[in-house]
């Protein structure tokens, strides 16, 4: 399994926690920084499934 070092970054907007992955322009959110970066890492699995489906 190979592995990568992504950058992320997390903030907080309206309420909300914002989760990035600028790297491979991902992102996503929750109600607290824990479950953003939770959510994030979940995102990331599903784009890395789907690069590797198409061979990227």
């Amino acid at each position: 399994m190979k592995r990568y070092q992504l950058t992320t970054q997390i903030w907080e907007e309206e309420g909300v926690y914002v989760s990035q992955c600028r790297d491979i322009k991902v992102a996503s959110c929750g109600a607290t920084p824990k479950e953003a970066l939770d959510n994030l890492h979940e995102a990331i699995k599903l784009w890395q499934k789907n690069a590797e489906f198409l061979g990227i």
